[in-house]
């Protein structure tokens, strides 16, 4: 599970380096593709059934109002303030590593990089409760509540999850929810903590290809994801990138510079 998520975490970081405006989505899945190749390493996305149908990109990019599941094409060209959602699921060694991160392609608004900054914020709220003995429902209010109180709207129609040998394992981590609710954590645990978080309205609609989830008032939303491990103090977060140290140190960095 570590290597997986340092796996997960670089590429995600590489590919998001390199977007660019000018740049189609389906450019950016080929060059996650190719990042997969070179690490050894295969996409968890591309190929992945729910009933008859096939996903077929590597990666998943969500761009502007686009919620998650969005698929990479030619024609999806990126623009100087837009906002785009890289999902990035790899499996390496029979394991998965799954992580998401929403940027800013150019120069952004000061209203969506908000929305961008409490997204995340959010995410790191709710894995500091992934704890030993805690609850899901302790980690659902975290998120909902900071979300909340900046004016935003949690999605519920998606949620987290446990992960390990597959994609999508129980428990299911709602980004909603009442503290001291649902299943109990315990040390060990792999799970998948990913608000998603729209500008004002929480409901979706589903595009015609089948797979991609949209705002329905057309406004951006955001998608911030990491894979960890639960702890008794810390969560040890699995998807951090090469580079950037350790997970306990990651952690604190992270906090630290939400509170500055």
């Amino acid at each position: 599970m570590r290597r997986a998520g340092r796996s997960a975490a670089t590429i995600l970081d590489r590919l998001c380096s390199l977007v660019r405006p000018g740049m189609s989505t389906l450019e950016v899945d080929e060059a996650g593709g190719q990042l997969m190749k070179d690490m050894g390493v295969k996409s968890a996305c591309k190929g992945y059934r729910s009933g008859h149908r096939v996903f077929p990109s590597y990666t998943c990019l969500s761009v502007n109002d686009e919620v998650v599941h969005g698929i990479g094409v030619e024609e999806r060209i990126l623009k100087d303030g837009d906002v785009i959602s890289v999902d990035v699921c790899i499996r390496e060694d029979g394991m998965i590593g799954d992580n998401c991160r929403t940027i800013g392609v150019g120069r952004i608004s000061p209203e969506v990089e908000k929305l961008l900054k409490v997204t995340e914020e959010s995410l790191f709220k709710g894995m500091a409760q992934a704890l030993h003995k805690n609850r899901v429902g302790d980690v659902s209010e975290a998120v909902q509540k900071h979300v909340e109180a900046a004016g935003f709207a949690v999605i519920t129609n998606f949620v987290g999850h446990g992960v390990g040998r597959s994609l999508h394992e129980d428990p299911q981590i709602p980004n909603f929810g009442k503290a001291g609710t649902g299943p109990k954590f315990r040390k060990g645990m792999a799970i998948c903590i990913e608000p998603m978080v729209n500008m004002r309205n929480p409901q979706i609609r589903m595009a015609k290809d089948g797979w991609t989830a949209l705002a329905v008032d057309g406004m951006p939303s955001a998608h911030f994801e990491h894979t960890l491990l639960v702890d008794d103090d810390v969560p040890e977060i699995l998807t951090i990138p090469d580079g950037c140290g350790e997970a306990e140190q990651y952690f604190s960095e992270k906090l630290s510079a939400f509170a500055a």
